[in-house]
C-alpha cells in the first residue's frame, strides 16, 4: 500500500497487524479519488475518514490538499499504523485521530457540532455498516459536502438512507464505491 499522488505522493503505508483490517487496494483509492479531484472535492476541505484503519484514505486525502483529516478507528493494530503513517509521510499536525467505535466517534463528533465536507465510511464488508454510519452522519455533513461508503460489489446500498441520495455507484471488482449527498444538494 501506498499514497498514490499529491505531496506523500510514492510513499508507502504500513498495514495493521492482524487480519480484521482490509485496506483498500491502490486501484480502488487511485479511482475514488480521481473522480473526488474531477469534482474538485478535496483540496481546502474537512474530511472524516470512518473505519480508517490504516489511515490510507484520509492520508490520501491529505497529501492531496485536504485541510484536515479526522480519522476513526477503534482497533489498537490499526491505530498504531495509523499513528505511524501519519509520521512517515509528515501529515500528522492536519490528522485528528479518534480512537472509539464509528458509533461512539459519531456521537462525540455531533456533540462537537463538528461538520466535514467529504466523509469516507469504508467498513468490514456484508454487516451493513455503511447504512448504520449514513443514517447517522447527516448533523455532520456540510449542505454541499459527500459522502462515499466502500462495500462488496454484492452489497446493494439504498437509493436513499435517511437525509442522504445515491447520486453514483461504481464498480471496481469486488468493490463498490457509492457517493452520497444530503436531500436538496443538487450535485450530480
Amino acid at each position: 500500500m501506498r499514497v498514490i499522488a499529491g505531496t506523500a505522493g510514492g510513499l508507502k503505508l504500513t498495514t495493521p497487524a492482524g487480519i480484521t483490517t482490509r485496506p483498500t487496494t491502490d486501484r480502488v483509492k487511485e479511482a475514488l479519488f480521481s473522480i473526488l479531484d474531477s469534482a474538485d472535492a478535496v483540496c481546502g476541505v474537512q474530511v472524516l475518514d470512518l473505519f480508517a484503519g490504516s489511515g490510507a484514505l484520509g492520508i490520501e486525502a491529505l497529501s492531496r490538499g485536504a485541510d484536515h483529516v479526522t480519522l476513526v478507528d477503534k482497533s489498537r493494530p490499526a491505530l498504531e499504523a495509523l499513528r505511524k503513517n501519519l509520521l512517515h509521510t509528515k501529515l500528522a499536525n492536519r490528522a485528528t485521530i479518534i480512537g472509539l467505535d464509528a458509533w461512539h466517534a459519531l456521537d462525540q463528533l455531533i456533540r462537537q457540532q463538528a461538520h466535514f465536507d467529504l466523509i469516507l465510511i469504508d467498513p468490514p464488508y456484508n454487516q451493513g455498516l455503511q447504512v448504520k454510519a449514513l443514517e447517522r452522519l447527516t448533523p455532520l455533513l456540510t449542505p454541499t459536502g459527500l459522502a462515499v461508503a466502500e462495500a462488496a460489489t454484492r452489497e446493494n446500498l439504498p437509493e436513499r438512507v435517511g437525509s442522504c441520495r445515491l447520486t453514483d455507484r461504481r464498480v471496481y471488482g469486488d468493490t463498490a464505491l457509492a457517493f452520497y449527498v444530503l436531500e436538496g444538494n443538487d450535485a450530480p
